[in-house]
């Protein structure tokens, strides 16, 4: 590696070595900077090329450098002999001017090391290309070495070099007298140009009809670059001293055999002995065998075997030789049409413009890049002439790579996209750069896009024609994925909106919601949502089109995967919108089903979404309620006599009114809603969390540990804590609820009557006035609050649940119902409620079962055999009052069994209000 650089460090100090030692001290160096040296031409390939440029205008030359030392084998004379004809052929050349020939740039200037003269931008002679790389750096450039000769350069060549010979013949009065091929340049453009006017002969008479040439005797003592090439010179030059315009037909000829048999001239010529390879070359042109022709196209065969003749007077002229069918290729005349535009006027440009897409596809890529592309970038300056030379241009720039696009066409583009005057012509301008747009978008620079071609198709949208904004709106679309986001969000979405809104032409409006419908999916879902949606309610006309514009639009929306509508706009904002244009009388029937197949496909979206969201949040309020309901169940008394936690789970279910199902039902209703979970909002996670941070509290506390009271001695088998619960909480006497004597059944005591009874059993107590208020807390179940306050260490925090299934247990109580009217406050309501009087009244003796809603709170149990559990909430409030809580009514009721007499007796009425309280 490290050898391969230095190798190409020595090559590139050596080339910038020989180009300063080249042009040291010539005065062409004062203005133009020389480069690399990229070919070689002229008598004897004598002349070495550089390109450069022009310091002042930075302008492309080509740099021709005849180095001295080449002369320094010669004698002095014959170096002054040298110098002065390659003087000479340099400054013929710089007199002439014609396209056909070399233009002169910068005169001669001579130094002490060098000759060096500037020029139009050149590629290689034509000798170059043929094959001949004398002169040439070492290596051969790849583009030199690789280049082949397309048909249609070839003919067009030939024929340039055709009407420079009928110029210098019919109009200078000159011969040539030494073309060749490496007399013959490639421009840049790959136009074929004459130089090497050093032997060129003018016209003694030039004033006369009939030229008269006189040229000197050869002199094959002379150095080499003092005479022609003799392989390319005419018989009669060397053999009679004469010489006409006939003598460059001739070598015109060589030249034709040359460039199709890869630069071999007809004959090899012996220059040590001219005369005799000469008077032998006579013989054999005299009766030319159709071999030696055998590779010249047989179209030009014959025209080619006439100029070779011996006879001058034979030969076509030059004016001739250029109408010959040979150069009517439709390729040669168009090229040879771009040559000749600057005499024509605007029409005759126009009509041949028009015609030039059919002829593009048929020329190789090279000619029209280098040969057709320059000549109509420089129409570019005409702005009548710019809508008919555009089109052409971007067909040539769908051949053009990227790099060859943005050197070569977009600088000429780049005025033009701005280009506003004349109007027609600008209209016409937007109209052809739109329906290549995907073309500019693809080959153009970010940067370029944003300051140049998308102001363009902003200034489309914005423009008072119609037929502009229409094909804007049906071309974006195709180019929207190439189009940057932040343009498109922040300028190309609005001014659509605006089209859409303020046109007074119903198709720019319905081609608007079109346009916006097929961009949809590269714009994100807010934005949409917030941007597009919305807009669709300000368009104010009804039209059955521009509604079916708005229902496409949701319908895309709702439907791609990557977009979608939020059910809360659904309900908020779409489905109303939606529902009051599908009622439009303007609709057809057709239009009025899409209008419902869409809105039925978003309802039923929205139900399934919410109600999986509902029964997710559902399933974890029942799974937290286990785990509260289990954490106060491990901290309980594990006592022999208390029910199993299958028991203890369902009375659970019995308090909340039988909405959730026990044991292996509850396992499989869980599981089987588990599928249908959706994503919760951020509200609700923050509810849960919450929820849950509060459980973890309740099962961080430390259970309360109530005063154990000691039953009474006389007791051995149940424990009494009527008495204890008696002394500790007098002021409960003054909430008895019945004033009456009340017996019942006490095993093992007897209760006073003023007091409601406690029936202890298996370590818990039940107790009833009319209603239960049992709490459950460390293990030991309580008939009610105590009176003080302090007497647990505060309030309990567990929760009291009440029960309403047994109202009554003692059948022989008294027949007065107790007064219960001192509750009813506590179910404040708008509308009235049923009094816990009328749900403490006693039912006859064989009435019907107990009223429905009354079972949600629990299924009623035997009096003695029926337990309370606690509820893990608060006290008796929001969470525990079901009528705080309706969706307990939503949920299924337990079938109760026949109840026991003394339950509370069916109401109609009271079944009427609960149906009027919560539907």
């Amino acid at each position: 590696m490290e050898s391969m650089l230095n190798k190409l460090k020595s090559t590139v100090t050596k080339v910038t070595a020989d180009v300063t030692s080249a042009v040291m001290g010539n005065p062409v160096t004062r203005e133009f900077e020389v480069g690399r040296h990229i070919a070689s031409g002229g008598p004897g390939m004598s002349w070495r090329i550089y390109n450069g440029t022009k310091k002042s205008t930075k302008q492309e030359v080509a740099v021709f450098v005849f180095d001295k030392k080449v002369t320094d084998k010669y004698q002095k004379f014959e170096k002054d002999l040298i110098i002065d004809s390659l003087k000479k052929g340099v400054q013929q050349l710089t007199r002439l001017r014609h396209p056909r020939l070399l233009t002169v740039q910068h005169p001669l200037e001579e130094s002490r090391d060098c000759l060096a003269f500037c020029t139009e931008p050149v590629f290689a002679s034509l000798a170059n290309v043929l094959g001949q790389w004398d002169n040439l750096p070492s290596p051969v450039p790849t583009e030199i070495k690789d280049y082949k000769l397309y048909d249609v350069e070839t003919k067009y060549g030939l024929l340039q070099i055709s009407e420079g010979l009928s110029f210098l013949h019919s109009g200078v009065k000159m011969v040539h007298g030494n073309l060749s091929p490496e007399n013959i340049i490639l421009n840049k453009s790959g136009s074929w140009k004459i130089m090497g006017f050093d032997f060129s002969i003018s016209s003694s008479n030039p004033s006369e009809a009939e030229p008269k040439y006189v040229c000197k005797e050869w002199d094959p003592n002379l150095p080499p670059l003092c005479l022609p090439n003799p392989e390319y010179v005419a018989p009669e030059y060397i053999l009679s001293v004469s010489c006409d315009s006939a003598s460059d037909m001739y070598s015109l000829g060589v030249v034709v055999h040359a460039v199709f048999n890869e630069g071999k001239p007809v004959f090899q010529v012996n220059k040590q002995d001219i005369y005799k390879s000469f008077s032998r070359q006579l013989d054999q042109l005299s009766r030319l065998s159709p071999g030696v022709l055998s590779k010249i196209p047989e179209e030009v065969r014959e025209h080619a075997k006439m100029l070779l003749s011996v006879t001058a007077n034979v030969r076509p002229d030059a004016d001739q030789l250029t109408k010959i069918p040979f150069f009517d290729d439709v390729g040669a005349v168009t090229l040879q049409y771009f040559d000749s535009l600057f005499q024509r006027d605007n029409l005759q440009k126009s009509q041949f413009y028009k015609g030039l897409p059919k002829v593009l596809p048929k020329l190789p890529k090279r000619v029209v890049v280098n040969r057709i592309l320059p000549a109509l970038t420089s129409e570019f300056v005409n702005p009548d002439m710019v809508p008919f030379v555009l089109p052409n241009v971007l067909l040539i720039a769908e051949e053009c790579t990227k790099d060859e696009f943005v050197r070569l066409i977009l600088p000429d583009l780049t005025p033009v996209f701005k280009q506003q005057e004349p109007v027609q012509a600008s209209n016409m301008i937007l109209l052809i750069f739109l329906q290549k747009m995907d073309l500019l978008l693809t080959k153009t620079p970010p940067e370029d896009i944003k300051n140049s071609v998308l102001p363009m198709v902003y200034r489309a949208l914005e423009a008072p024609s119609i037929q502009i904004q229409e094909l804007c709106l049906n071309i974006i679309p195709t180019f929207a994925n190439l189009i940057d986001y932040p343009s498109m969000k922040n300028a190309l979405i609005p001014r659509i909106k605006a089209a859409c809104l303020q046109t007074s032409s119903l198709a720019v409006r319905v081609n608007s919601l079109v346009c916006l419908g097929k961009i949809l999916e590269y714009l994100d879902k807010w934005f949409v949502i917030d941007e597009i949606l919305p807009f669709l309610q300000q368009i104010p006309s009804r039209e059955p089109a521009v509604l079916m514009g708005v229902l496409g639009i949701y319908k895309c929306t709702f439907t791609h995967k990557k977009l979608g509508i939020p059910k809360e706009h659904l309900a908020g904002k779409s489905l109303p919108h939606l529902v009051s244009l599908s009622i439009d009388n303007n609709l057809n029937l057709s239009q009025f089903n899409s209008f419902m197949a869409v809105i039925r496909d978003m309802l039923n979206r929205m139900e399934a979404e919410h109600k999986t969201k509902l029964e997710q949040l559902h399933i974890m309020q029942e799974q937290q309620r286990s785990l509260n309901i289990s954490t106060h169940m491990n901290q309980s008394e594990d006592t022999k006599n208390s029910p199993s936690p299958a028991n203890q789970v369902r009375e659970i279910d019995d308090i909340f009114g039988g909405s959730s199902v026990n044991g292996k039902e509850n396992g499989s209703s869980v599981t089987a809603s588990q599928p249908n979970r959706v994503s919760l909002t951020l509200e609700e996670k923050q509810r849960l969390a919450k929820e849950q941070e509060q459980a973890a509290k309740l099962r961080n506390q430390q259970p309360l540990a109530p005063q154990s009271v000691k039953p009474p001695a006389t007791n051995t088998q149940t424990k009494d804590l009527t008495s204890s619960l008696l002394n500790n909480m007098t002021s409960l006497s003054n909430l008895s609820m019945n004033s009456g004597p009340r017996m019942g059944p006490i095993q093992g005591s007897t209760i006073p009557s003023s007091f409601p009874t406690v029936a202890p059993m298996g370590g818990k107590s039940t107790m009833s006035n009319g209603f239960n208020t049992g709490f459950h807390s460390g293990g030991m179940a309580m008939g009610m609050h105590p009176t003080n306050p302090n007497m647990y260490g505060g309030m309990p925090t567990t929760t009291s649940t009440p029960n309403f299934s047994t109202v009554a247990q003692n059948q022989t109580q008294s027949a007065k119902a107790p007064d219960m009217s001192a509750l009813d406050s506590l179910f404040t309501s708008n509308k009235p409620k049923v009094s816990l009087n009328q749900m403490g009244s006693m039912p006859a003796s064989g009435t019907t079962a107990p009223s429905p809603w009354l079972s949600q709170f629990g299924t009623p149990q035997a009096p003695q055999t029926s337990t309370i559990q606690a509820a893990p909430m608060g006290g008796f409030g929001m969470q525990a009052n079901p009528f705080f809580n309706p969706q307990n009514f939503g949920q299924p009721a337990t079938v109760a069994p026949a109840p026991p007499t003394g339950m509370v007796k069916h109401s109609t009425s009271v079944n009427k209000d609960l149906k009027d309280l919560f539907g």
